[in-house]
């Protein structure tokens, strides 16, 4: 017996498609300029060729398997920060700076575009699932927090580099998307080059003055706390204070991931595998997560301290991810 089908290839993709979009909505990614946008799949109307119904069997199962592969990820990334509560550093967390121009058009409720600017801890090495990248993390955490807003968080990482060629590149992937925060990862190439962190500090310090020639917010990511980083123990010392000062000259906001991770590792007692992949080097998904998270208390609370006139600091642990 035969029958039309309704399941052809192109269907099927599209099928696919919707339900990853509703089960992982898109406000919960940050945008990657540099991939192409996927076209939509072309639409089959019933009765236009026919198979076996054996044949449609198999494409059910197919599509339900990789239903249920979705939301197996789904579901991992809910879990992802119950197996090692994220804490923040004892004592409390430092401030990242002001952020101006990102409060006011929070409080006008205008949209908001964050660029996440750095290697390949920005781009996402390590992570098993674009969901689990440190500016995908961020993305959902502000929007959850401001929902009036548009924001737009866009992950212009690329593994490898540092500021000598994050500089050749700032104006192209960075500037021209006309930024409200530039999130700026640096340094941790850099140790591992063993370049000078004193020429270090003044490409970054050039790439600065662009940033704020263009009207937007800056924080400063510093290297992580990794075993590889810190076996260029002096030189990653020198790398964290030149990125410091640098920060304090500018008046512009910092992240001290160095320290963080390290409080993970010394203070709270999170063994090396529970945030840093084989490698020695890049973060694990629990590691973006945690520091995503942290980074996000960090730019709501910055946020909420310039709009004090208007409203007051909330909890910022109410709109994590997670």
């Amino acid at each position: 017996m035969r029958v039309s089908d309704p399941l052809k290839p192109a269907a099927v993709a599209a099928f696919l498609a919707t339900a990853l979009l509703l089960i992982s909505s898109p406000a919960s990614f940050a945008q990657t300029p540099s991939e192409p946008v996927a076209e939509a799949a072309p639409t089959v109307t019933p009765g236009e060729g026919e198979v076996d119904v054996s044949t449609l069997d198999r494409k059910k199962t197919v599509a339900g398997a990789a239903l249920d592969k979705i939301k197996d990820v789904a579901k991992q990334a809910g879990d992802i920060l119950g197996r090692v509560p994220c804490l923040p550093p004892k004592g409390g967390a430092k401030s990242i700076g002001a952020l101006p121009r990102v409060a006011r058009k929070l409080a006008d409720h205008r949209p908001v575009v964050i660029v996440a600017f750095g290697s390949s801890s920005t781009q996402g090495y390590g992570s098993t699932s674009p969901a689990f990248t440190y500016p995908n993390r961020l993305a959902a955490q502000l929007r959850r927090h401001y929902p009036a807003s548009d924001i737009t968080v866009v992950n212009s990482g690329k593994g490898g580099e540092d500021a000598p060629e994050m500089m050749r590149r700032l104006k192209s992937t960075v500037l021209d998307a006309q930024p409200d925060l530039v999130i700026w990862q640096v340094g941790t190439n850099a140790i591992l080059r063993n370049l000078d962190p004193a020429d270090t500090g003044k490409l970054v310090d050039d790439g600065i003055k662009a940033i704020q020639s263009a009207g937007a917010d800056i924080v400063l990511v510093d290297p992580q706390y990794v075993p590889r980083v810190n076996e260029r123990g002096e030189n990653a010392g020198k790398m964290i204070k030149a990125l410091g000062r640098l920060a304090e000259l500018r008046r512009v906001g910092i992240f001290p991931r160095f320290e963080v991770m390290k409080e993970w590792h010394e203070q709270q007692a999170i063994p090396f595998d529970k945030f840093v992949i084989a490698d020695g080097l890049h973060m694990n998904d629990w590691g973006y997560a945690c520091f995503a998270q942290l980074l996000g208390d960090g730019i709501i609370r910055s946020v909420d301290q310039v709009r004090l006139g208007t409203a007051g600091p909330s909890d910022v642990t109410a709109f994590r991810p997670m």
